[in-house]
């Protein structure tokens, strides 16, 4: 994941991530990764997993996380269940998560509407805090 500006809606996905099994680990992707798809992150890849870390539902965090799930990465984690926001496009989720699909260990939960880190951003940016 992500985790830029750490919200409710990260809490809800981690905690929805949890109830599928009795250890969570999340990778949070670099701050390099991040810039590359989708746009340079607020916070530092150390921060975010700082922010991670400190959610209850999550027993360990994993830095620098690839984009791209490898059969490797998931056997050298001891991972059961990958899972992401149904918020993915199938054409990206394929690519990302191709290899945990065919394994049949993919799991998607809803996204919590109304709250996102683009959203946090817009209203930032909205409000008058010069």
């Amino acid at each position: 994941m992500v985790a830029d500006l750490f919200h409710y809606g990260h809490v809800n996905f981690l905690r929805q991530a949890k109830s599928h099994g009795d250890f969570l680990l999340v990778g949070v992707h670099s701050d390099e990764t991040v810039a590359n798809y989708k746009r340079n992150p607020i916070l530092s890849m150390d921060e975010r997993v700082a922010s991670v870390a400190g959610c209850r539902y999550v027993d360990e965090v994993v830095p620098n996380a690839p984009l791209e799930i490898t059969r490797d990465w998931i056997e050298k984690h001891n991972i059961d269940l990958i899972m992401h926001g149904d918020d993915v496009a199938p054409e990206v989720r394929d690519v990302w998560y191709g290899v945990p699909i065919e394994m049949g260990i993919y799991k998607s939960v809803g996204y919590t509407d109304g709250i996102s880190t683009t959203e946090l951003i817009s209203r930032i940016k909205a409000a008058d805090v010069g």
